[in-house]
């Protein structure tokens, strides 16, 4: 399935497949959440027992990984996993255009259907992007030192 944006010319965003996944910015973007506050919990949630690679070829065959394009280069993907908007990331060079926003905005339209997003404590951007798009926060999780 490819969902075209009629808000940004040329943004694709379309179900990865075992060919189009983005494994390097998938890996790379896991590499960085594990150095921010709660980003190995959130792995771990994502992840569960398996590698990133492993976790995002089972995402892929369960049609929750999507991949966002720009005129063919993939700049972001976004892993939906029951309704839950679990990792939304766009490239540095490809941010503040609101590509993210967008990106949520097509699936609803597509009648795609998101309830909830996580976000990292302290990730100001991903609870600005919820914010804009009229989310509000409703769930703090905490958690004792393991």
């Amino acid at each position: 399935m490819i969902l075209s944006s009629s808000a940004i010319a040329g943004i694709e965003f379309s179900i990865a497949t075992t060919t189009t996944a983005p494994l390097a910015l998938i890996t790379e973007c896991a590499e960085r959440v594990a150095l921010h506050r709660g980003g190995v919990a959130l792995l771990a949630t994502l992840c569960g027992d398996h590698t990133v690679a492993e976790a995002i070829a089972s995402a892929v065959d369960a049609g929750e990984c999507w991949v966002v394009s720009e005129h063919g280069q993939t700049i972001g993907f976004a892993i939906l996993r029951e309704q839950v908007l679990a990792a939304i990331y766009v490239v540095p060079s490809a941010q503040r255009r609101h590509i993210a926003s967008t990106f949520i905005e097509t699936l609803r339209d597509n009648n795609v259907a998101i309830v909830d997003g996580l976000a990292l404590p302290g990730d100001r951007a991903t609870k600005s992007l919820y914010e804009s798009i009229g989310w509000k926060a409703r769930l703090l999780t905490m958690r004792g030192s393991d």
